[in-house]
């Protein structure tokens, strides 16, 4: 088992800043890779970025050039940096596990989950 608990969300102006931070406990060394989700009200879970243990990062078109996943792996933490936040970007943002090696950017290649950490973008 892997447990995950994000923080760091939090109500930011149009333009701000925010790091959010996903500490992973447990069994962390089965999971191949981390990712960051989010979900807005009424949309569809929609994948942010994500970050191989051991090499390589993925991040959504949406959001390129703006967000940024790193990790700490003596702290078995990922990170996802969030600059120039657009309204759009409000959700609640979720952190995950995956052990396998499928799509990284498919909900469905994940196997654990955080509670999620709301992100609010004022305009």
């Amino acid at each position: 088992q892997v447990q995950l608990v994000e923080s760091g969300g939090g109500l930011v102006q149009a333009g701000g800043s925010l790091r959010l931070s996903c500490a992973a406990s447990g069994r962390t060394f089965s999971s191949s890779y981390m990712g960051w989700f989010r979900q807005a009200p009424g949309k569809e879970r929609e994948f942010v970025a994500a970050i191989r243990w051991s090499a390589g990062t993925y991040v959504a078109d949406s959001v390129k050039g703006r967000f940024t996943i790193s990790r700490d792996n003596a702290k078995s933490t990922v990170y996802l940096q969030m600059n120039s936040l657009k309204p759009e970007d409000t959700a609640v943002y979720y952190c995950a596990a995956a052990r396998g090696s499928g799509n990284y950017y498919s909900p469905a290649s994940y196997d654990y989950w955080g509670q999620g950490t709301q992100v609010t973008v004022s305009s």
